[in-house]
């Protein structure tokens, strides 16, 4: 008998006011355990098929499932217990200190509306250890470089104790070494019975961290599948009209060299 996935995309759409259709009849699957990357150029429907797993957005048609279980029937508390949210950008902070901002994300599990338990407070001390902010605590998060704010909300994300957590563009704004650093703590966490799905536009950062890459254009999935097979010269040129090198490096970590753009309308 087949394991029941973690999660399960059925034939998910996503139409705005405007008519727009953003997310084209989405069908996938994703097991627990796992760091899987999102990739595809902007305004391909990354985002917006994360907001509709989170049930951010609603759904136009289709059906998300987590655990076997279909969102439609969940409130958002319930979701919340089983999905965390780490966004791209961080729209106003109002003043939370770091101490504050993690605590967060202890809210869905809380059993009194106006206190925190000790296991609370555990949980968000054992997160700022963990991700190397505890000396920021009192600090406000407006205050904090990008590289510093990117471990808070991982943070913040991570004390939800989420089955499944949702990453958006997480390297962005990052510079070399915190690239790497984000990745790495993403990976340590899903050594765990936890999911990362990240959204990223660094292909070759996906590559490198990646088990399994979910390829994106035009709201439609173009490919599933390990990195190191999926990702080729052939695809970027496809999904991206740019021509690229793609090859491996002398420990045998995928990359991505891109060329020269080459788009079909010249």
């Amino acid at each position: 008998m087949d394991e029941t996935p973690l999660l399960e995309l059925r034939n998910l759409n996503k139409y705005y006011e405007d008519g727009y259709h953003a997310v084209k009849d989405v069908s996938l699957k994703i097991g627990s355990g796992k760091l899987v990357g999102l990739i595809g150029p902007n305004g391909c429907g990354k985002t917006s098929m994360m907001r509709c797993i989170n049930k951010m957005h609603k759904l136009s048609s289709g059906d998300v499932l987590l655990d076997g279980k279909s969102i439609l029937s969940c409130s958002y508390a319930d979701i919340a217990k089983k999905v965390s949210n780490v966004p791209a950008e961080l729209r106003g902070s109002f003043g939370l200190t770091v101490y504050e901002t993690v605590m967060l994300g202890r809210y869905p599990h809380l059993r009194n509306l106006w206190w925190e338990t000790d296991h609370d407070e555990g949980a968000v001390d054992d997160a700022l250890e963990k991700f190397g902010v505890r000396h920021l605590k009192d600090r406000q998060l407006n205050m904090l470089s990008s590289g510093e704010r990117q471990r808070v909300l991982i943070a913040k994300a991570y004390v939800q104790q989420p089955r499944l957590m949702l990453v958006d563009e997480p390297t962005s704004h990052l510079d070399m070494k915190y690239k790497l650093e984000v990745m790495e703590y993403l990976t340590a966490m899903v050594e765990k019975d936890m999911t990362v799905l990240v959204a990223e536009h660094d292909i070759s950062l996906m590559a490198r961290y990646c088990q399994q890459c979910i390829i994106m254009k035009a709201g439609e999935i173009v490919t599933i599948g390990d990195p190191k097979e999926v990702i080729t010269e052939e695809l970027i040129q496809d999904v991206y009209e740019v021509s690229a090198s793609v090859g491996f490096d002398r420990d045998g970590a995928l990359f991505v060299l891109p060329k020269k753009y080459s788009s079909r309308r010249v």
